[in-house]
């Protein structure tokens, strides 16, 4: 059976200008095309589009579908792949659903009692939310394995052990705004014991080399976020924390 392309379009929500796009660069070619100029599509291209729109809600660019679809064998596997990460979505949804479930609780809780305080643990209002950007896609370029290898490790993550994750993260982060407020040496052996422990599960993602690993300590300082993150624990947390980082990866993954 083959389908025109306002049919496809109907179907799945994508303009027919985006199908012919598509087309024109390779992506999603149709099965033929009618005498009326018209486009059509049989099951395996409804197929593909259903992975192009998979992977464009993954956040993968166009050229880098076009890559993976042409190189796959196996379908199924490819489905799987992304059922993970869909999963993972989901687990990541639900923590935002509770992060903020769990902020309205306290709000209407302090409008009770104007004795109490709002907001019990402020760390928890940041929990959930996904902080995906430039430099996640530059990880993605210059350590393909790297990136995908975190990617899958993610993925197996329930919600519960999302938010285990995050509470340790936590912790540490306030174990080195310490060691910071002390003024011990981002050299001091305490200190690079705790980077550590921070290296250690980093590696229960992905596992950096030192090019990497500094790479990272960057991303903490450069990007707005991540530096708003730390700073909110301690001013200048992630300066020290991207100092102490890179004496790391000098001295033991060099």
């Amino acid at each position: 059976m083959a389908w025109s392309i306002a049919d496809v379009a109907r179907m799945s929500g994508v303009t027919s200008r985006t199908l012919r796009h598509y087309d024109e660069i390779g992506l999603l070619p149709p099965a033929g095309i009618g005498s009326n100029g018209h486009r059509y599509y049989e099951e395996a291209g409804l197929l593909r589009l259903q992975q192009i729109l998979l992977m464009r809600e993954l956040g993968v660019g166009l050229r880098e579908i076009r890559a993976v679809l042409d190189s796959q064998v196996d379908q199924v596997a490819v489905l799987r792949e992304h059922h993970q990460r869909l999963l993972a979505e989901r687990n990541r949804l639900e923590t935002l659903a509770r992060t903020v479930g769990r902020t309205i609780a306290e709000l209407e809780e302090g409008k009770d009692n104007t004795d109490m305080k709002k907001i019990n643990r402020p760390e928890n209002l940041f929990e959930g939310f996904e902080h995906s950007d430039e430099h996640e896609a530059e990880a993605r370029e210059r350590w393909p394995e790297h990136w995908e290898q975190s990617q899958r490790a993610v993925a197996t993550m329930t919600a519960e052990d999302t938010e285990r994750w995050q509470r340790e993260a936590t912790a540490q982060m306030i174990r080195m705004a310490e060691f910071m407020v002390a003024g011990t040496p981002v050299a001091d052996p305490a200190v690079q014991a705790e980077v550590d422990v921070h290296y250690r599960g980093v590696c229960r993602f992905w596992t950096p080399n030192a090019a990497a690993y500094k790479g990272l300590a960057r991303t903490y300082v450069d990007d707005p976020r991540f530096r708003a993150n730390f700073d909110k624990i301690a001013e200048g947390l992630a300066a020290y924390q991207c100092d102490a980082m890179t004496v790391y990866a000098e001295a033991r993954l060099s």
